[in-house]
């Protein structure tokens, strides 16, 4: 259920044109400095996760590993997408907060 509403609010910030997705479009707007959230698919290559977690290491822009590629793709009405990057501060605050909620949920059980 969750995992619904943040898969909304993917599609509400691509509406919004609030979105990078792909890998070379996301790693331009973390260099740009426009991103405030970066999402990894969890079935993303090592070296992909590695890549982006250093580059978001290094510019303190947060990271979450979170949907397949399928998922991620379906959410911004595009195909797989292996990364994306959210570039308005609301939108992010409150996918991170959705996605922050249901690992708690998870650990709880």
């Amino acid at each position: 259920m969750v995992q619904n509403k943040i898969y909304s609010l993917l599609g509400l910030a691509q509406r919004g044109g609030h979105v990078a997705s792909g890998e070379f479009m996301v790693e331009n707007s973390v260099k740009a400095g426009k991103t405030c959230l970066v999402i990894i698919a969890t079935d993303a290559s090592e070296n992909t996760r590695k890549k982006f977690s250093n580059m978001c290491a290094y510019r303190e822009i947060p990271i979450m590993i979170f949907g397949t590629k399928e998922e991620l793709g379906h959410a911004i009405g595009k195909e797989m997408r292996v990364s994306i990057a959210v570039t308005d501060h609301g939108l992010a605050g409150a996918i991170l907060k959705q996605i922050n909620d249901t690992a708690k949920k998870r650990e709880g059980m």
